[in-house]
């Protein structure tokens, strides 16, 4: 079991350095919230990394080719891929407020669910890709 004194804590605005209050206005201006969520004050213990990651998820997850709600429901798959319970609740959120019904978001763990197994079947028969398939 980790130590209290060995886990970290949350950078919360009235703490922050100016270079973190900045990214942490940015982020509330963008998604007009009134405090940003618990990843972004983790994140602001290493003021470096909260920019960088900011401005890699607004870049990544602005309007483009793929809409608001396709984005969601991809970071939410690989979330649940990955087993990141924060993601997985942060980003099911997201793709509700941008439209996911609950249908939706049966189907989208039934193929997260089968492209998991599948791709494992795959790698461990060590199946080779089919000439069609290659570019």
């Amino acid at each position: 079991m980790t130590s209290p004194a060995a886990t970290p804590k949350p950078v919360n605005y009235a703490d922050a350095t100016p270079e973190v209050r900045a990214v942490f206005d940015d982020i509330k201006a963008s998604r007009n919230v009134p405090d940003v969520n618990n990843f972004w004050k983790y994140l602001a213990r290493d003021p470096a990394l909260l920019r960088r990651t900011w401005e890699s998820v607004r870049a990544v997850m602005a309007p483009g080719a793929l809409d608001p709600l396709t984005k969601e429901m991809v970071y939410l798959a690989v979330s649940v891929t990955n087993g990141c319970a924060y993601c997985i609740a942060s980003h099911t959120a997201a793709a509700r407020k941008a439209g996911m019904t609950e249908a939706m978001f049966g189907e989208l763990m039934a193929v997260t669910g089968m492209a998991n197994e599948t791709n494992r079947l795959a790698n461990g028969y060590r199946v080779p890709v089919d000439p069609q398939f290659e570019p």
